[in-house]
């Protein structure tokens, strides 16, 4: 599934500056910043939303988890972000190719997050 926006940044099709990589996944800063640290993580497999994942992901999903742990302190805000995970248009996804949002940067008090996608 290479024909998401993502799923081109994954195969180099588009070029865009990794903050980390591994054997499988990816993390960019989001084009659109909804808090000053918004840095998205990406697998390199494609599933498109959260709940089309399958028991044979199990390992990749655990793995994301970490790789955003990962991120979060390579940019020094491991100890305070947000991990998200919209699944569904309905939910603010508009790309169909699974991915984390970290944001970090400033508080996230109830209320706060209002209008985020």
């Amino acid at each position: 599934m290479t024909d998401t926006i993502f799923g081109k940044i994954v195969s180099g099709e588009i070029p865009a500056e990794f903050l980390y990589e591994d054997e499988h996944c990816v993390a960019i800063n989001d084009i659109n910043p909804q808090a000053p640290v918004h840095v998205l993580v990406i697998p390199k497999r494609a599933i498109a939303r959260l709940v089309d994942a399958q028991a044979d992901d199990q390992a990749l999903l655990g793995h994301l988890m970490l790789a955003a742990g990962k991120v979060a302190s390579q940019l020094g805000v491991d100890d305070a972000f947000r991990l998200i995970v919209n699944n569904g248009a309905g939910a603010g996804q508009t790309v169909f190719h699974l991915h984390l949002h970290i944001l970090a940067g400033r508080g996230f008090a109830e209320g706060q997050m209002a209008g985020f996608k």
